[in-house]
């Protein structure tokens, strides 16, 4: 029944990554708002969803290190493999992507959330800090969001997918399907998994770095690969870069107000340095707008490949 589940749920996952995007991309065109943006709060949203219900729920259940390690795992998941397997795929053309200001963000995110896990464990309080920056990120997306209303600048010419006139009935559909298929999805997929794992006597950290944060990771796999298959790079990467601020601002920010969130010395040592290498590895694909050819995403993938290993032996 577990295998079952799994693949229920990652058949879920991928119908409703492509909803998700359709309407994203839509919205944008009827708002006049660049993809970017909207990648960046609604898609990022709805992809980041599994993380919070699954670190809430583990911070609940007394199993913090699924939720650190959720979090922490899906943001080097997001990176190596969520756009390496696209990547190797069909490529991600970036070129025409400026994505540069939110990735300087996320940057900042990061470390500033792993000078908070130094002063760790984390409570209420470094939710409260987290939560405030993540404010200040959707104040400033609000406007510059505005401000291209403002210039009145024309966006998304001739993208796959990409309906002017689409009803919005139809805009909304294709978000709901998203927004709740993705929870869902990877609700049954990560059940299924940790029921296996545990089987296994794996610890919950290690669970929470691998097959935890695969997991929850999927919608963003599904998404971010519908969008590199529809051409939308603006969305495959604003996803990716959009879910890692959410997952460690939000995420954490809110699981803290659960219970009291430990870091273990492993992650202090090891794993929250991956997780900024990872992120750092994206400088060159969007602050030199170079694509990501088909080799770098297999280099990318190999690169997970390699810390899932680490991590487990």
């Amino acid at each position: 029944m577990d295998l079952f589940f799994a693949l229920l749920g990652l058949t879920i996952l991928l119908l409703a990554g492509d909803a998700l995007v359709r309407g994203a991309v839509n919205l944008a065109l009827r708002l006049g708002i660049p993809a970017l943006i909207v990648s960046l709060t609604i898609v990022s949203l709805g992809t980041s969803a599994p993380e919070l219900f699954i670190s809430v729920g583990a911070v609940l259940d007394g199993a913090p290190g699924i939720a650190l390690g959720n979090v922490v795992g899906s943001n080097v998941a997001n990176v190596l493999l969520v756009l390496g397997v696209p990547a190797l795929i069909s490529g991600i053309d970036s070129h025409h992507c400026d994505t540069g200001r939110a990735y300087l963000f996320m940057m900042a995110t990061s470390v500033w959330f792993i000078g908070l896990c130094f002063l760790g464990p984390l409570i209420w309080v470094h939710g409260v800090l987290l939560l405030g920056v993540l404010a200040a990120v959707l104040i400033d997306q609000g406007r510059m969001a505005r401000a291209h209303l403002r210039g009145n600048r024309e966006v998304l010419h001739d993208v796959e997918g990409a309906d002017p006139t689409m009803p919005w009935p139809r805009i909304a559909i294709y978000l709901g399907l998203g927004l709740v298929g993705l929870p869902v999805g990877a609700e049954l997929l990560v059940t299924a998994a940790v029921n296996i794992a545990t089987a296994m006597g794996v610890s919950d950290t290690v669970i929470g770095l691998t097959l935890v944060a695969v997991g929850t990771s999927l919608p963003e796999l599904a998404t971010t690969a519908m969008a590199a298959i529809r051409r939308h790079a603006e969305v495959a990467l604003g996803n990716v870069i959009g879910s890692n601020m959410f997952n460690l601002l939000a995420i954490v920010g809110v699981a803290s107000f659960f219970g009291e969130i430990p870091v273990a010395p492993s992650f202090l040592r090891f794993d929250l340095w991956v997780m900024l290498g990872a992120s750092a590895l994206l400088a060159p694909f969007v602050l030199r707008q170079v694509s990501i050819s088909r080799v770098m995403g297999a280099a990318l993938a190999a690169l997970y490949l390699a810390y899932v290993l680490v991590v487990l032996l």
